[in-house]
């Protein structure tokens, strides 16, 4: 789990000025970060310009125009000695599971690195017929009562049915269904633009959604 964005936003949002630390993080796969962190420090995310034909370049092309000349090395070698990791390390394994240094064609013309660096993981990340996401949220929140340290825990975890189905696209649609089902039989009705941190929004929806399968479950632990 790693800092996701600025989280302090959410201390007011929440009701929570006096928090002393407050986190907001995601989920990943070991040596996620520092896979992706590799294309970071090349620039291979950068947004800000067009790279010039590049309809016509390679994977391997677009890599080595963020490397620096080095003759009698490969590509693979080039990249590993400019970020300064073993070429036999689990970060080069992950690379190289992208195709990141195949010959295959880009194909998009007028693209920024970013877009293209999109286009190479979308390859790889799509998910395949028989594939299942797992979505996986956990809240835990530490405090300190009458002198006893206690730490609350609140997990919920959904898997989607198939490629279609995913647990993704179901918890993110199934909340705002169920809201504009109760406005419109008139269960809730909140005036103006809200966010749903209003317990008469939100009780009303996750009692619904916990009929639906989904569901925090919450434990509490002495520190």
């Amino acid at each position: 789990v790693y800092p996701n964005r600025n989280s302090l936003q959410y201390s007011e949002l929440y009701g929570l000025k006096d928090l002393a630390t407050i986190i907001r993080g995601t989920m990943r796969r070991p040596g996620f970060s520092e896979a992706w962190n590799v294309f970071v420090q090349l620039g291979c995310t950068d947004d800000t310009y067009i790279m010039e034909n590049s309809h016509l370049l390679s994977y391997r092309q677009f890599l080595e125009s963020f490397l620096p000349s080095m003759k009698n090395t490969t590509t693979e070698e080039k990249l590993a000695e400019f970020i300064g990791i073993s070429s036999g390390s689990a970060i080069m394994d992950k690379l190289r599971w992208l195709d990141i240094f195949s010959d295959e064609i880009i194909g998009l013309k007028a693209a920024t690195p970013a877009l293209i660096m999109r286009k190479i993981l979308e390859q790889k990340w799509t998910m395949g017929s028989q594939d299942r996401d797992l979505l996986v949220m956990q809240h835990q929140f530490d405090f300190e009562l009458a002198g006893q340290k206690k730490r609350i825990v609140s997990s919920m975890s959904y898997e989607g049915v198939d490629k279609k189905h995913t647990a993704m696209s179901y918890t993110v649609g199934t909340p705002l269904a169920i809201a504009v089902k109760l406005l419109a039989t008139g269960v809730i009705n909140p005036s103006g633009v809200r966010i749903p941190t209003f317990p008469e929004i939100y009780n009303c929806v996750l009692e619904e959604l916990e009929d639906l399968g989904i569901m925090f479950i919450e434990q509490e632990i002495d520190l």
